[in-house]
């Protein structure tokens, strides 16, 4: 729990009282490497803050696995649609490595959120953060060159590079392995 604090505290003080309400919704869990936590077109009905471990999101299209971000220590994932929208998820969340976390059901989130106010401008901060990412993402799939995207890739998640395969960060970037095998050759 306290890389999970470590984490939001660093983006918001919490008070104890609001460390004590979420304290109280979370259930300690752990997972095995490649186990899905979220998966298209099922409800999950919770949220999982992770201690340990890392985590990719990914859409299946065409029956090809497009990863859209990874996710580690201190992180929470979910299903957006589900938690804002009560529709089933549109992606799928996997266990890159075994995974110590503590679940939330989406409905004690979602109380937090509305009778809290600290938990409600953390929600609103790592939103803003995730925004902001997506859309450099985007900005930089459409004007710089693979090698410029992998750099700032390196610069943005350097524990990712080591810890999860390469043909995962290849997806989420854009490009080919063997694209992204040069481009590490010439570093």
């Amino acid at each position: 729990m306290e890389r999970i604090l470590q984490h939001i505290n660093a983006l918001l003080l919490l008070s104890p009282d609001t460390e004590r309400a979420l304290r109280a919704c979370l259930t300690p869990c752990r997972f095995p490497k490649r186990h899905l936590l979220v998966a298209e077109g099922r409800r999950t009905g919770a949220a999982f803050f992770i201690e340990r471990g890392i985590t990719r999101s990914y859409w299946l299209v065409n029956g090809e696995e497009i990863t859209t971000s990874f996710s580690s220590e201190g992180s929470i994932v979910f299903s957006m649609d589900e938690l804002y929208y009560d529709k089933p998820s549109e992606e799928y969340v996997e266990t890159l490595e075994e995974t110590e976390a503590y679940r939330i059901t989406l409905d004690n989130l979602r109380h937090l959120f509305h009778t809290n106010l600290e938990m409600a401008n953390w929600g609103r901060i790592i939103h803003q953060n995730e925004y902001r990412r997506l859309h450099r993402s985007h900005k930089e799939r459409l004007t710089q060159p693979a090698a410029q995207r992998y750099e700032s890739f390196c610069r943005q998640f350097p524990e990712v590079i080591q810890r999860v395969q390469l043909g995962y960060i290849a997806s989420y970037l854009g490009i080919t392995l063997p694209t992204l095998s040069r481009l590490r050759s010439k570093k």
